[in-house]
């Protein structure tokens, strides 16, 4: 076997196990809100650009959105009050989740195009999350 041939082999594997793993589901302890749809959403935060995984938006400036693109929570950071509501919307072509460390959020899986809600929690500080099925996708959410 050549080691081109050895490549595109190997690569073909990997591309089934990521798609496998994208398939599998996450239940959560909350009843987030799901919708269908393919609206693009976002903060009117200046800060908050899809090349910009950090970006950072707080409630003060509206209805607070977290869009999921490229493998990446947009924006990564963000301060809520307790109590508030945050949409969150997948625009990747593949499942997703954002839900706390410590499980006190979770939207459940989120499927592409679909929108998602959670309640932020009473508890203030910073809460970290990530996507359940992509544990390398991170984030916090401040409550205040």
């Amino acid at each position: 076997m050549t080691v081109p041939t050895f490549t595109r082999i190997c690569g073909a594997l990997l591309l089934a196990g990521a798609l496998a793993a994208c398939s599998s589901s996450s239940t959560g302890s909350g009843q987030p809100t799901q919708s269908a749809g393919s609206a693009t959403v976002g903060t009117s935060s200046p800060s908050a650009s899809p090349s910009a995984g950090s970006s950072s938006a707080s409630a003060a400036e509206g209805t607070t959105h977290v869009d999921i693109r490229n493998f990446l929570f947009e924006p990564a950071a963000l301060t809520l009050s307790p109590g508030a509501t945050l949409t969150v919307t997948n625009q990747d072509s593949t499942a997703h989740t954002l839900t706390a460390d410590d499980k006190s959020f979770d939207t459940g899986t989120i499927a592409p195009g679909a929108t998602a809600t959670i309640t932020a929690p009473q508890q203030s500080g910073p809460h970290a999350y990530i996507c359940t099925i992509h544990p390398f996708m991170h984030g916090t959410l401040t409550v205040s």
